[in-house]
């Protein structure tokens, strides 16, 4: 009967996580100039093609920790329609999650010349995902539960995002719904108690604005983004500033981000009292372009009171801008300006 406790208990929590990171989960990526990463719009939105790979992963210290790598690319072809493509590995414990998304995007450019930045963009994307639970290892060899699967359990199934991008000189919004279609999948036996819901629709909305510091090479950019879900009702806002430094072989960046859910989680330390707290991220990050070559570093701290180990998280991106189109935007507007 403990065994089978236990069980339904790891079910229960590892539905809850894979619930929760529906599709590639959504960090910090895109203030490390990876902006397609969350939002399809922006697939060919930049005056050069885009190459980046990450890496990411969490508490060194703890076995088995989450760690998401992604390699992604996109480019213009045409005048106005833009491709790209994902790949990406998701690993928590004993879940796991491969996909591979497929991007079409539309621009319309309202600007009467080069001179002044005004272009809407719409983004849709295709994404085929695998998940697999590994059960093996949790029944007891020498007295087996036949209630316990000792099988590592997959599913296929599909999705799609879709959203839209504004940039208008130096201002830029984007909104994007991810997982759009109802899908339910069948990783959990269906003699389980454990149900799960196939709404896992998510709204992410950015907006932004850089500001040029008049006379110097230095440009600062606030920006803020807000998640949402749909199901269970969880939000998150980043409050971001990012700073630029010009140089002539590119442009070194760097800049904090303070991640915080507007909703709590109770938990109890001692078994009586029951507390609440919210979910909060502090994120420094730095960077440069150099030439066609971009690479940066994120660290993320989670600064709640309880939490799994003090240890943080790292993520490294490399980058490659490739086949510039024409000449720059004059706006100062890095995410579709290239500078070399």
């Amino acid at each position: 009967m403990n065994l089978k406790i236990i069980y339904v208990g790891f079910l229960i929590l590892v539905s809850q996580f894979v619930f929760a990171q529906e599709g590639i989960p959504i960090y910090s990526d895109y203030l490390s100039d990876n902006l397609y990463l969350v939002h399809p719009a922006m697939a060919g939105a930049s005056n050069t093609n885009k190459i980046r790979l990450t890496a990411r992963k969490q508490w060194f210290d703890v076995n088995n920790a989450p760690n998401l790598q992604t390699l992604n690319i996109n480019f213009r072809t045409g005048e106005k329609s833009g491709l790209g493509g994902i790949l990406y590995r998701d690993e928590n414990g004993n879940f796991s999650q491969t996909g591979v998304f497929v991007t079409y995007a539309h621009h319309l450019l309202f600007s009467r010349d080069r001179t002044d930045l005004n272009m809407l963009s719409f983004g849709l994307s295709g994404g085929l995902i695998q998940s697999n639970l590994d059960l093996r290892g949790f029944d007891d060899p020498v007295d087996p539960d036949p209630v316990i699967l000792n099988r590592v359990q997959k599913d296929v199934y599909y999705n799609i995002d879709v959203g839209l991008s504004y940039h208008f000189l130096e201002w830029y919004a984007h909104f994007t719904i991810k997982n759009i279609l109802p899908t339910t999948r069948d990783i959990f036996d269906n003699n389980t108690p454990v149900k799960e819901s196939n709404n896992q629709r998510r709204y992410i909305f950015s907006l932004g604005y850089l500001f040029g510091i008049g006379g110097t090479p230095w440009s600062i950019e606030p920006s803020i983004m807000y998640q949402a879900t749909d199901q269970t009702q969880e939000s998150t806002i980043d409050t971001n500033l990012k700073v630029y430094r010009g140089f002539d072989f590119g442009t070194v960046w760097g800049g904090v981000s303070y991640r915080r859910s507007l909703d709590g989680a109770e938990f109890s330390k001692d078994g009586t009292s029951v507390e609440s707290q919210q979910l909060q991220y502090i994120t420094p990050f730095v960077g440069v372009n150099y030439k066609k070559w971009l690479v940066g570093y994120t660290y993320s701290y989670q600064s709640n009171s309880v939490v799994l180990t003090d240890g943080g998280h790292h993520q490294i991106t490399l980058g490659y801008d490739f086949g510039k189109r024409k000449e720059r935007w004059d706006c100062n507007c890095p995410a579709v300006n290239s500078k070399n």
